[in-house]
């Protein structure tokens, strides 16, 4: 009987391939199982079978944040959205008895696509990067398309403001992983709340942490087979999802998380920002955004709140990444970035 040899995120295959086999038809063990680099919230395993490969989700092991690292609701949205506009991989099954693993899990199909990590596509053409680009812009408008309500997910968040919502629970799971004063991220919690635009009614069904990395590209076209790590998606504001996406890509382009900070995206063939929301716009069929520089700065802080709760578990031992901490050390950056576009 084998085991997952990935120190504490390691677990009997026996069991999971008896469990699998009880619970999932055509499944076939023996398992085994060998955790995907990268990632730093629910460990994530590649399971191979007699009967084929599949992807693991879980929860991580050790003390948690009260509402992270929520697999069941992934598993729930990616089963929701089968047969709509928005790639997804086939959901087979949510197991929340933690005694065959060690945590609650699901287990969804493998994609034999590619993960681009680097916004600046190295390699690609011009043309190519716009076509990736393009899609990525297409997936999103997709997502914030979808009637939830018809998918079964219009209890899939909580009713009133999104964003004051967000501002309330950011704070306070920063405040349960803070491990130092930082003065910018203070600056934060205190702005957002006495700058937020008023509640224009818009409510979407939105991804959370909308970015390249968390796409399966097909292998040769510019195409999203599946978008993946629902963690953070709930019923929201869409321009939550358009400005986390472009905030990122305001990042430095050299680090643990490359962004396009500094790069000439024209001369790759990637759209500017402007450009990259004027699409989104024309896609869902608005003239445009105002009060965009609140998103982005909301995303800033945002971001930064969810790197603190990683290097806080990277503290802890229980951070599924060898580069949680080196994450984690972006949370003042990030929160200085923010506070400088509110002082513009």
């Amino acid at each position: 009987m084998s085991d997952s040899n990935q120190n504490n995120f390691s677990f009997d295959t026996g069991k999971l391939a008896d469990y699998l086999e009880q619970n999932i038809p055509g499944f076939k063990g023996p398992v085994n199982a060998e955790k995907f680099a990268g990632g730093q919230s629910n460990p994530t395993f590649l399971i191979q079978a007699e009967s084929g490969q599949y992807v693991l989700r879980r929860k991580p092991p050790g003390e948690l944040l009260k509402s992270a690292h929520a697999v069941d609701r992934e598993y729930r949205v990616i089963a929701a959205l089968a047969g709509t506009e928005v790639p997804v991989a086939k959901a087979y099954h949510l197991c929340e008895d933690d005694s065959i693993i060690g945590s609650m899990f699901y287990l969804m199909e493998y994609i034999d696509g590619r993960v681009m990590w680097d916004p600046a596509l190295p390699g690609e053409t011009p043309e190519n990067r716009s076509a990736i680009y393009s899609e990525m812009n297409r997936v999103l408008a997709a997502l914030h398309s979808v009637d939830v309500e018809a998918v079964g997910l219009s209890d899939y968040g909580k009713p009133g403001n999104y964003f004051e919502r967000q501002i309330g629970r950011w704070s306070k799971q920063y405040r349960a992983s803070e491990t130092e004063n930082i003065p910018e991220m203070e600056a934060l919690i205190g702005w957002l709340p006495a700058n937020m635009p008023a509640d224009d009614g818009r409510i979407a069904l939105v991804h959370g942490d909308f970015r390249l990395d968390n796409m399966m590209f097909h292998k040769e076209k510019a195409e999203v087979l599946a978008l993946v790590d629902w963690e953070l998606s709930t019923l929201g504001h869409p321009f939550a999802d358009l400005a986390y996406q472009c905030m990122q890509l305001r990042m430095e382009s050299t680090g643990v998380m490359t962004g396009l900070g500094g790069v000439d995206r024209e001369a790759l063939g990637i759209p500017s920002e402007e450009a990259y929301v004027a699409q989104y716009c024309e896609r869902m069929g608005i003239d445009g955004i105002d009060d965009w520089n609140f998103y982005i700065v909301f995303s800033f802080f945002r971001f930064a709140a969810i790197l603190q709760g990683v290097k806080k578990r990277a503290q802890e031992g229980n951070a599924s990444s060898e580069k949680a901490l080196q994450m984690g050390a972006l949370v003042k950056p990030l929160a200085t970035q923010a506070v400088a576009l509110i002082q513009y």
